[in-house]
């Protein structure tokens, strides 16, 4: 290949991966629910006509566009390509087929250019009510879940299916929302697939098959040749999580062989009776992402940097449920792989692998309205707020990383944006009463793990509601890595002071409140090599107190907060000497 078909080939790239995001921005841009339209909890990418993908967008999460990239293939077998026809849209949210639980729903289009399906537009978004329980952990079977919808038309030949869209609006609470953001999805695909016609015609190209198979093979001989980088071997790491009502055990056996890795999780717990469980594509999504992150986190992320990795999990277990198992809080387990992933990691590239993190976001799903409290609360309420149901995402800390401290109240690894608090407060009776840094949540390290925050939420006019909590890392905090400490572990209770469970369904009284504290990253490194100007401006920004300052990172403060240094390095020897 001439150097003049490398520039013209980067150019194409480029302009497709510009395509693909801009299919992505069409559904915030167009969605009606805020879990979309604010928080980004989408994926958006493009297949070629075998249903590889070939780019996906910035925007998104890898839960859903990882296994989005299993999940064309699924399409493919129920409607052959050349099946399809203009204006055909498909639909999906089988969780074993798909993303993983019925609130995450796929759609996908066919683009046609000189009469010919020439690739699929896909995008995957977080429906934030599909009926049945609703979102959280409570259901024992997927039954009570939600609706299931095979794989199907949406629409045939331009006409929408308006038989599946009258089934959904009559089984869901909040049926504008749902069918508006269904629309979104479709114009999303509509967009990718117009973009996507204009970029063959600017460069010529009958289709995207030369040009996929090109993206695919460089991202699959970049990840392979990192992967050939690292020493081969079995590497081990196993983690405990609070589970729904008992502990779950996670155990990961990592295998680095030539130019491919793969990652086994025999040992670890079987499926919960809740709906806390893993389908394989979702286990796989965020393992793969786990490994890229260390390994090629410079690869694009296509069939290509997914191919030479695999995971394997024992049918039955947690990590690999089969239906009928519930699971529909499958997030609060799965965003905690990349985590377990690392452990294996840093026995192999130390020095790549940050502390543990919080993992799994905080995302409160939220009920008012008479029917959503116990009944003693709710005839013990002065106010009922109207019926509603909203989905709050939250982030704690990453863990502290071997040459920068941890990112406060991020998300990692999913992508998904937290809420503005004017957004919840403008659409729900709902108030955000404080949200503020939970000082002294980053595990303290040489570099710090990012901190957690603290959120007080409160009905309007005090009206009682309902949460359906699905969190983690309660009681077991976040590790630190190479002498750092662990980070702190999450808190929920009500502001009058009655702990609650991590996990299920739980009623907050009239005039009372919810309070989330997340947890924060561990900490990376020994405390006591942290450089003390900067231990000096943490408790500046009130990060964390002046008593950890000398406590943990033996650094001396004097009353303008600056560091007294004769003190600090008598301080930090004695501490070497014991």
């Amino acid at each position: 290949m001439t150097e003049r078909d490398e520039i013209r080939n980067q150019m194409v790239w480029s302009r497709l991966i510009s395509a693909i995001e801009e299919q992505a921005q069409t559904v915030i841009r167009t969605a009606f629910s805020q879990s979309v339209r604010e928080c980004g909890d989408l994926s958006a990418g493009v297949f070629n006509r075998r249903g590889q993908m070939v780019a996906q967008a910035v925007t998104g999460t890898p839960g859903h566009v990882n296994s989005m990239a299993i999940c064309i293939g699924h399409f493919l077998e129920a409607f052959p390509i050349d099946t399809m026809r203009p204006g055909d849209v498909f639909v999906t949210n089988d969780p074993w087929l798909s993303v993983g639980h019925y609130h995450d729903v796929t759609v996908v289009t066919p683009a046609f250019y000189r009469g010919r399906a020439v690739g699929l537009l896909a995008n995957t978004c977080h429906i934030v009510d599909m009926g049945g329980r609703g979102f959280g952990p409570d259901a024992r079977q997927c039954y009570e879940e939600g609706i299931n919808i095979p794989i199907m038309h949406l629409a045939r030949g331009g006409v929408v299916n308006e038989d599946l869209m009258g089934l959904l609006r009559t089984n869901v609470r909040n049926a504008t929302d749902m069918e508006g953001d269904f629309y979104a999805m479709m114009a999303c695909n509509d967009e990718g697939a117009r973009r996507l016609v204009a970029m063959l015609e600017e460069f010529d190209l009958d289709d995207i098959e030369t040009i996929g198979d090109y993206i695919i093979g460089r991202s699959r001989d970049a990840i392979r040749t990192a992967i050939r980088a690292l020493p081969d071997g079995r590497f081990r790491h196993a983690t405990e999580l609070d589970g729904f009502d008992e502990p779950i055990r996670i155990c990961a056996e990592l295998t680095v062989d030539g130019d491919a890795v793969h990652v086994d999780y025999t040992g670890s717990s079987p499926a919960s009776p809740f709906g806390i469980n893993l389908v394989h594509n979702f286990s796989l999504a965020y393992t793969a992402f786990g490994v890229n992150c260390i390994v090629g986190p410079d690869v694009p992320c296509n069939a290509g940097s997914l191919e030479p990795i695999t995971v394997s999990a024992p049918p039955g277990s947690i990590l690999n449920a089969l239906r009928p198992r519930p699971v529909s809080a499958r997030h609060v387990i799965g965003q905690m792989l990349p985590d377990v992933v690392f452990g294996c990691l840093a026995q192999v590239v130390p020095e790549r692998v940050p502390a543990e993190g919080a993992g799994a976001m905080w995302n409160p799903m939220i009920r008012g309205g008479a029917t959503a409290v116990e009944p003693d609360i709710a005839a013990g309420a002065a106010v009922l707020s109207r019926d509603y149901d909203v989905i709050l995402f939250n982030s704690g800390g990453s863990g502290g990383r071997p040459a920068m401290d941890g990112l406060s109240t991020t998300a990692f690894p999913s992508g998904v944006r937290t809420p503005p608090v004017e957004a919840v407060e403008t659409s729900f009776p709902l108030l955000v009463w404080r949200k503020e840094y939970r000082e002294g949540s980053g595990g303290p390290g040489r570099c710090r793990g990012g901190l957690g925050q603290r959120l007080e939420i409160g009905g309007e006019d005090g009206a009682p509601f309902s949460v359906a909590a699905m969190f983690d890392r309660t009681w077991r905090a976040p590790e630190g890595r190479f002498g750092g400490h662990e980070g702190a572990p999450g808190q929920v209770r009500l502001k009058s002071g009655r702990r609650l469970k991590s996990k299920g369904r739980q009623s907050v009284p009239y005039n009372d409140r919810l309070v989330l504290e997340l947890p924060g990253g561990g900490g990376y490194g020994d405390p006591r090599q942290r450089d003390p100007a900067r231990v000096a401006a943490d408790v500046a920004d009130g990060l964390i107190s002046r008593e950890d300052a000398r406590e943990v990172y033996g650094v001396v403060l004097v009353a303008d907060g600056s560091v007294d240094q004769d003190a600090t390095r008598s301080l930090r020897a004695e501490s070497k000497r014991l």
